[in-house]
């Protein structure tokens, strides 16, 4: 696949319905859904439908005394793309009090490239123990150290509560994956695959900065685009870090555009 078809696939398949597929309550304004999830509010749209200029601030306005009037969301993400028109819409965010959050890349490719064997060393600490988080008596305690490990990584208080993680695991809307190192998570990563797409996420991978460089998050990768493959899914798709797309670039993913958060704070 190209480049362009690639992120064609991205637009039409990833956008709206499919970010929208688990809100407890969705609305439309125009060319953007307003979702509300367990965790805050998200806004989604294909593309903005040439609005521009002051008809733009309008909806920005609309959105903002939604969020901030009718539901009771601590925060809003309003994620734009690279590619999306008008090209002045970051500014129009900020100029309405969201808040730019760092960009990341969006990477696409099959599902096949990554599937591979990774090879790992023993740390000095021990072994490292990739596995799959399993719905049972464990999968709390599991749950709790993977997410008290990506939050340490990446911060900010807005990653999913282990109740939420909890549900996704047991409904199989996510797979839940970690490396160990003895009792301690060093990485940690969901594949969550896209109903009615050719697609699965892969979101995560935040490894502990002392294990680091080890192709611990590649042999992570690696595991999820197994189970994505035994799945039947053809395609993945990430937003990463200058850090990890260097290591998704290397086992054939594109980059096919960027995507920036732009967050409202009540």
């Amino acid at each position: 696949m190209t480049t362009d078809s690639l992120l064609a696939a991205y637009d039409d398949q990833l956008r709206t319905d499919a970010e929208m597929a688990r809100a407890l309550d969705v609305q439309r304004a125009g060319p953007v859904l307003w979702g509300v999830f367990d965790h805050g509010g998200f806004v989604s749209y294909r593309d903005l439908g040439g609005l521009s200029g002051a008809a733009l601030d309008e909806l920005v306005e609309r959105t903002v005394a939604h969020y901030r009037d009718d539901t009771d969301v601590a925060s809003f993400e309003w994620k734009s793309r690279g590619h999306d028109e008008p090209a002045d819409l970051g500014e129009r965010l900020v100029a309405h009090g969201l808040v730019a959050e760092p960009a990341e890349t969006v990477m696409v490719g099959e599902a096949s490239l990554l599937a591979v064997d990774v090879p790992l060393a023993d740390t000095p600490e021990g072994p490292v123990v990739v596995r799959r988080i399993e719905p049972g008596p464990d999968a709390v305690p599991d749950l709790t150290r993977m997410l008290e490990a990506q939050e340490s990584v990446f911060g900010g208080g807005r990653g999913p509560s282990v109740g939420s993680a909890l549900r996704e695991l047991t409904s199989g809307a996510s797979e839940f994956w970690i490396a160990e190192v003895g009792d301690r998570v060093v990485c940690g990563g969901r594949l969550t695959p896209v109903e009615g797409t050719d697609f699965a996420g892969i979101w995560g991978g935040s490894t502990l900065p002392e294990f680091r460089g080890r192709g611990i998050y590649r042999a992570l990768v690696a595991a999820r685009a197994r189970s994505a493959v035994a799945r039947g899914i053809r395609l993945i798709h990430s937003d990463c870090t200058d850090m990890s797309r260097p290591i998704l670039e290397r086992s054939g993913l594109r980059a096919i555009t960027t995507t920036t958060p732009y967050v409202w704070t009540r």
